[in-house]
């Protein structure tokens, strides 16, 4: 079973914003992600409705780990743009991915909505926990990892990269939890770049006025 922070950036990684490109484009590829992670059973099945509740669940994790860095990432929204659409394109359902803060927040309390999980007391702290097997128990069980990461106080160190072309999630490891790219090398230099550019056009169209 993967840890609870590896799990949910692995799920929340699972639709690459950059390329483009899903991990779990149908059910049956949702069901294989899953028993990849010790989520699933290789004789389990997943339906429409199933793959939407974890695309729903991905996109809303994907906000809420943007919300971590106290704001929204520079450039254009993103998130899920399904089906080779751009990452503002739709998400294969018809709706506007955006993956901020304001679109992902529905989503993700839909998905909670139809995720078949309880509160249990039996440890140290209340925690939840899957009343189902399957693919929506598997699903259940990402979101159990989330209140596991709350308990151990590691939730707020969960984000995704800020540069807007990127949003790769990941765990933030920085002493003051400061860090705002999956990469400063790759991402970070792309970002300081466009607005290097930015000023430099703002400079030199002041300079004609």
């Amino acid at each position: 079973m993967t840890g609870p922070a590896a799990l949910v950036c692995d799920f929340v990684n699972s639709y690459d914003v950059e390329s483009g490109t899903d991990t779990i484009p149908s059910p049956a590829a949702l069901v294989a992600w899953l028993g990849e992670h010790g989520l699933a059973d290789p004789g389990d099945t997943a339906s429409a409705e199933d793959l939407a509740t974890a695309v729903d669940l991905r996109e809303g994790l994907r906000a809420a780990l943007r919300r971590h860095h106290g704001r929204e990432p520079d450039g254009d929204d993103g998130g899920d743009g399904r089906n080779g659409n751009s990452a503002t394109g739709n998400d294969g359902s018809g709706n506007r991915a955006t993956g901020n803060g304001a679109a992902g927040e529905p989503r993700l309390s839909r998905a909670l909505d139809r995720l078949p999980l309880t509160v249990t007391l039996a440890g140290d702290a209340p925690a939840l926990e899957p009343v189902a097997t399957g693919v929506p128990g598997g699903l259940a069980g990402i979101a159990a990892a989330v209140m596991a990461l709350h308990a151990e106080g590691a939730w707020p160190r969960l984000k995704v990269c800020t540069e807007s072309t990127c949003q790769w999630a990941f765990v933030d490891s920085s002493k003051n939890r400061s860090r705002s790219w999956c990469s400063m090398k790759v991402c970070g230099n792309r970002t300081k770049t466009r607005a290097y550019r930015a000023r430099r056009q703002t400079e030199t169209g002041s300079r004609h006025l």
